[in-house]
């Protein structure tokens, strides 16, 4: 049961404010909750840099404002995953990016540990996060798309280059079948 304070902490109140900002930014973001304890500075900064090229951010909140950040997001409820010290890489396009860094970044240090996260709607486990690394990302589908789009397209070009090609071929064949017998 909460406590329901009587005098309201404007210190805490931009601290949510901030929080919320955070998780908006760039749109509709999707969230990768992970557990940090007992990685150094320095690996949480090269961490950082890894997911900023990818253009995600790496933060440390307090899990009671990033709880109520959510509820007034009308995010849906990962509570679960807000306990205990929690960092969350917060990724506003190819989340699927960035949980393969993160995972990637697990192999090497095992102290970081991948929780869960929210993609899309959706609340996903530890497990589903994994899965969801293995995907190709957004503009990696793109690219495939336009090939297989692009394929009928390429194919008719080089039909329709063949045919005068075969016909040259055939003329040629003729002209040096009449010249040996000549």
């Amino acid at each position: 049961m909460a406590i329901v304070a009587k005098k309201i902490q404007e210190a805490k109140v931009a601290a949510i404010k901030e929080t919320k900002e955070a998780f908006v930014t760039g749109g509709s973001p999707d969230f990768i909750f992970t557990e940090y304890r007992g990685l150094t500075v320095s690996q949480i900064t090269d961490l950082r840099k890894q997911l900023r090229a990818k253009e995600a951010l790496y933060k440390v909140i307090k899990n009671n404002y990033a709880r109520i950040a959510f509820a007034e997001l009308s995010a849906p409820d990962a509570s679960e995953y807000l306990t205990g010290p929690t960092a969350i890489a917060i990724a506003p396009k190819d989340s699927n990016e960035a949980a393969k860094i993160l995972l990637d970044f697990t192999k090497e240090n095992p102290a970081l540990h991948v929780k869960g996260g929210i993609v899309g709607n959706t609340v996903y486990d530890a497990a589903q996060i994994a899965a969801f690394s293995k995907l190709p990302g957004k503009n990696q589908l793109i690219a495939m798309l336009m090939s297989v789009m692009n394929a009928p397209a390429r194919n008719l070009a080089a039909a329709l280059n063949d045919i005068p090609s075969r016909l040259v071929r055939t003329v040629k064949a003729v002209a040096d079948k009449k010249s040996e017998a000549a």
